[in-house]
């Protein structure tokens, strides 16, 4: 494999675009952050070409995700190119994620170490359910208290971030959401029951993440409803595409309900600690 430069970005994007499914994180960051680095999410690449075209992608960011999407399996070459690499984390699909950590002896526990069901939708197949006095409203329309509130305990359920660090992590992604407008909060008689969001954004796909209902509201289908409603906004932007990986079996009946499909599965690993790659 060998380092990629700017004048290989358009056969980056494509390549990415072809497997967009488990590309969002690393395209959407190029696009955002680009190759130059000065900023945590800024990308850069690692390439494997055959006959002019690229086989093989292996992403990291400045902050040390790996991001694989490598289809003919080049882990021994990964291994060497990526030597000495600190990795805070890896993200990708699931039988990629397992053989890279295998390669890079990445052995060290994770508190963050999901495996979970991805799924698809072209929105023209959206199945949307009633949602009569139900309205989604941007974040800063809702108190902040509360939306700061609901993100930590999200951290803390879905994330693995400890109690402590849980809120400082929240005001951080709940000002990003609020830059990024990504995310919606789902009121009923103008009280707040759930939120959703997208993870990552392109201008015909989105990624859901994000989601979010308090307990005591869980089982009436506001997490459904909302993602729903926002999807419907999505479509009406100009977006086509909707992907997402479901925490639980609830969530998956939830999107199944929507009419996505499950196509394969997607890992996500994140170390306490930067684990550095020994060549």
């Amino acid at each position: 494999m060998i380092r990629a430069t700017e004048a290989d970005r358009p056969a980056i994007e494509a390549f990415l675009r072809d497997h967009i499914a488990t590309s969002m994180f690393p395209l959407t960051n190029l696009l955002k952050h680009g190759m130059a680095g000065g900023h945590p999410r800024a990308v850069h690449f690692w390439v494997r070409w055959h006959a002019g075209r690229i086989t093989d992608l292996m992403t990291v960011t400045e902050e040390g995700l790996l991001f694989p999407q490598c289809p003919t399996g080049p882990w021994g070459d990964v291994a060497v190119v990526l030597a000495g690499q600190g990795v805070k984390g890896l993200l990708g699909e699931a039988t990629q994620v397992a053989a890279l950590r295998k390669a890079l002896r990445l052995i060290a526990r994770a508190p963050l170490d999901t495996v979970e069901p991805l799924y698809e939708l072209p929105l023209t197949d959206l199945r949307v359910p009633a949602v009569d006095g139900l309205v989604l409203r941007p974040l800063e329309e809702v108190p902040r208290e509360l939306i700061l509130s609901w993100r930590a305990a999200y951290c803390v359920e879905s994330l693995a971030i400890p109690n402590e660090d849980a809120m400082e992590q929240s005001a951080k992604d709940i000002a990003t959401y609020v830059e990024q407008d990504s995310h919606r909060v789902l009121l009923q008689d103008g009280m707040p029951v759930a939120m959703t969001g997208f993870n990552a954004i392109l201008p015909d796909v989105v990624q859901i993440g994000g989601v979010y209902t308090p307990p005591r509201l869980r089982n009436n289908g506001y997490a459904r409803k909302a993602l729903a409603l926002h999807l419907v906004e999505a479509r009406a932007l100009g977006v086509t595409k909707a992907v997402l990986f479901a925490a639980n079996q609830a969530a998956s009946r939830a999107y199944e309900a929507l009419g996505f499909r499950r196509t394969g599965a997607f890992s996500i690993v994140i170390f306490d600690e930067p684990q550095v790659i020994r060549g």
